[in-house]
């Protein structure tokens, strides 16, 4: 009988432990491969991005600007709509308005990098980096949520686009209005960019400052260029070179030579293209363009865009050899 009991006792346990020891092998090796494919999944994620989920959204950029006499620090993108419903009219053509994004977004992230304020990225002066106007300002002077919405619009539409030459972020200058020609650069600022150069800007006739005219008398033109003047005002107009962008170049007035940009700037004009007639006892002064006339020209990106350029055309014909890409960070 006891040996009997035994082996059916022997038996059972054969029966039971053996199968059991047996499925255990059987899931580590189905685990095995399993545990190989996750390994993999996560080194692929690691480089290439995520595989099969949402991750994490990076960090807004955020943009120190000297406002007021005080820095405020803001989110790129929302600054942004502020720039461009201060430098552009909301009615402007969509592509026109993409194109100001852009090249708002290159001029800010360039002035982040190393600008012109020591706290700052940027300042809300136009005269200095760009204007600013926020939404809730733009709606006290009489703007619409429209006007705010065609801002926002293109700001989102172009979002982290840039202009880089040669891998860097470009100096993406813009200006309203050329009056019919850009400048080189190295007519304004002594500074020769390879992208910043004269192109030609039609289109823009109807802009606010095609041309403008202001007349100086005898006393009020001498003062401003510290000449003692003397004779007929004919006289005093002596001989005029010219920039690429047919901007005056160096001038003679009363015999003393003058640059086109000191001029400007002691005679308050609009910009360096200008032509002078004389008067009785007078100067009249005739201006084309406004601004500095070097880079994009707001008017003409409108003109562009009217005449159904997307505003990657616009920046190329304004940026030449520039690449438009979006900003790495």
């Amino acid at each position: 009988m006891k040996p009997f009991w035994k082996e059916v006792c022997f038996a059972a346990v054969m029966g039971l432990v053996v199968p059991a020891v047996l499925l255990g092998l059987a899931v580590k090796l189905i685990d095995l491969p399993e545990e190989q494919e996750l390994t993999q999944v996560t080194e692929r994620t690691d480089q290439t991005g995520p595989v099969g989920e949402t991750q994490p959204a990076a960090d807004p950029v955020r943009i120190d600007v000297l406002m007021d006499g005080t820095i405020t620090s803001m989110e790129l993108e929302e600054y942004l709509v502020g720039v461009v419903l201060a430098e552009m009219p909301v009615d402007f053509e969509e592509e026109a308005r993409k194109a100001q994004a852009v090249v708002a977004r290159t001029f800010t992230l360039r002035s982040r990098e190393g600008g012109k304020h020591d706290n700052a990225a940027v300042c809300t002066d136009s005269g200095c980096c760009q204007a600013y106007l926020a939404p809730e300002d733009y709606l006290a002077r009489g703007g619409t949520q429209e006007g705010i919405g065609n801002m926002r619009a293109a700001v989102e539409a172009t979002a982290g686009e840039v202009l880089t030459y040669e891998g860097a972020l470009i100096e993406a200058t813009y200006f309203s209005c050329s009056g019919g020609s850009t400048e080189d650069a190295v007519a304004v600022w002594g500074t020769d960019v390879p992208y910043l150069r004269a192109v030609d800007s039609p289109g823009e006739e109807n802009a606010a400052h095609y041309t403008d005219t202001v007349t100086f008398t005898r006393a009020e033109f001498g003062k401003a260029l510290a000449l003692d003047l003397t004779g007929e005002p004919e006289s005093w107009l002596g001989s005029v070179t010219y920039t690429a962008g047919g901007g005056v170049d160096t001038m003679k007035i009363g015999g003393v030579s003058f640059s086109g940009t000191t001029l400007r700037r002691l005679l308050g004009l609009r910009s360096t293209a200008f032509t002078m007639t004389a008067g009785e006892d007078s100067i009249t002064v005739t201006t084309r363009g406004y601004g500095h006339r070097v880079g994009m020209s707001q008017y003409g990106a409108d003109a562009m865009a009217v005449s159904g350029s997307g505003y990657e055309e616009i920046l190329a014909h304004y940026y030449q050899g520039t690449v438009l890409t979006r900003w790495a960070g």
